[in-house]
């Protein structure tokens, strides 16, 4: 399982790292797409953004709302999520 893993557990994977670095894990994890599954935990909506095929978004230890990423940023369902993509709370 160690060496053949189906999925990949990503958390915070990028969080201490330079812009230009974080886009080179991100284009990394991009290229392993087709042959793992990748779990990724990251607070940064702009990451998200650009990596997510489904979201799930946790407020305090709660899962606040879930669907396919282009759903869930064009069209959140909950106060929450759109005042969390807006900024303003977090």
């Amino acid at each position: 399982m160690a060496v053949e893993p189906d999925v990949l557990l990503c958390d915070e994977s990028t969080a201490s790292l330079d812009p230009i670095s974080a886009r080179g894990i991100e284009a990394l994890l991009k290229g392993l797409r087709g042959r793992y599954t990748l779990v990724m935990v990251t607070h940064d909506i702009d990451q998200a953004r650009r990596m997510a095929d489904y979201v799930v978004f946790m407020w305090l230890g709660e899962v606040a709302e879930h669907g396919p990423a282009a759903d869930f940023f064009a069209n959140p369902r909950e106060d929450l999520t759109r005042a969390y993509l807006a900024r303003e709370v977090g």
